[in-house]
């Protein structure tokens, strides 16, 4: 399996972009993907936010497992960290996200209030790395087309302040993902979830690591999907694959048929699976650090 590495020119430019803007900011709100709640968290994120407030919104509910992004929320709240799951494409979702960022702020506007300062923005730092769903949450929340959105990762390329209202005022930055990926895991999963171009992993590499995974966790979403019995299916994956894509009458266009799994995965069509599993303890130590 051939090892998969991204990092775009313009994200080491992002990094020093953002930790400049730091100290204009009062809270820095972290976008990830609920579907992989610690592999879509950029570790550099540690070193460039240091004790800045920091609140963690798991988007794409809606496709994640409800079970384990319940118990992702809990375990990613903590001292001086709030964590919260939506949907940005729900304005249900956007309307509690609002609520809670009121609340998780309303003492920096009560000092302000003490020195008698009134009328004052809280401005929020947005990061995330790419295909999160950074720019439709922004756009969302803001009720204008203010950010660019595109299915595809590394769309912004530039900060811009959005002002929201009297209460909240955003610095959009562009995704930023790390220089290297030290676990391949947390690639694949990354590519698997669209955090990565297309372009820059074999696709029927990590169409067998989304097959092991489902087969482990999800074996239902197989056997209900696809033309293929799920007491039939046994390692190794790649027969799998060959098996898959015969009965999906594709012949050996392996390629193919990887390409449509992973598709299927991504529009939710396999039902709601989290990639990150709760119960493996699998709390990345960079999390343990910020509590």
């Amino acid at each position: 399996m051939a090892h998969i590495q991204w990092y775009p020119g313009h994200m080491a430019k992002a990094k020093k972009e953002v930790q400049s803007q730091l100290s204009a900011v009062d809270i820095v709100l972290e976008i990830r993907d609920a579907r992989i709640p610690t592999a879509s968290m950029n570790p550099m994120l540690d070193e460039i936010i240091k004790s800045k407030r920091h609140m963690i919104v798991l988007n794409k509910k809606d496709l994640a497992d409800p079970l384990q992004t319940k118990d992702w929320v809990k375990a990613l709240s903590g001292e001086n960290k709030m964590a919260i799951a939506i949907d940005a494409k729900k304005m249900s979702d956007m309307k509690l996200f609002r609520q809670s960022l009121k609340e998780f702020t309303q003492d920096i506007q009560q000092k302000w209030r003490n020195k008698g300062i009134l009328h004052k923005s809280i401005r929020v730092m947005v990061v995330g790395i790419p295909n999160v769903g950074k720019s439709t949450f922004i756009n969302q929340f803001t009720k204008q087309k203010k950010a660019q959105v595109g299915n595809k990762p590394g769309v912004t390329k530039g900060q811009q302040w959005i002002k929201i209202d009297k209460d909240f005022e955003l610095l959009d930055t562009p995704g930023i993902l790390w220089p290297k990926f030290e676990d391949q895991e947390v690639a694949n999963k990354l590519a698997l979830t669209g955090g990565i171009k297309d372009t820059h992993f074999y696709k029927d590499d990590v169409a067998l690591f989304a097959l092991e995974f489902f087969l482990h966790y999800y074996p239902d979403a197989i056997s209900s999907h696809y033309p293929i019995k799920y007491e039939d299916v046994h390692p190794p994956y790649p027969e799998l694959l060959m098996d898959l894509t015969k009965s999906m009458g594709m012949l050996e266009d392996y390629d193919r048929a990887a390409d449509k799994i992973i598709r299927d995965f991504r529009e939710g069509k396999l039902g709601r699976m989290t990639l990150d599993r709760i119960e493996e303890g699998n709390i990345l130590k960079n999390e343990e650090v910020r509590d």
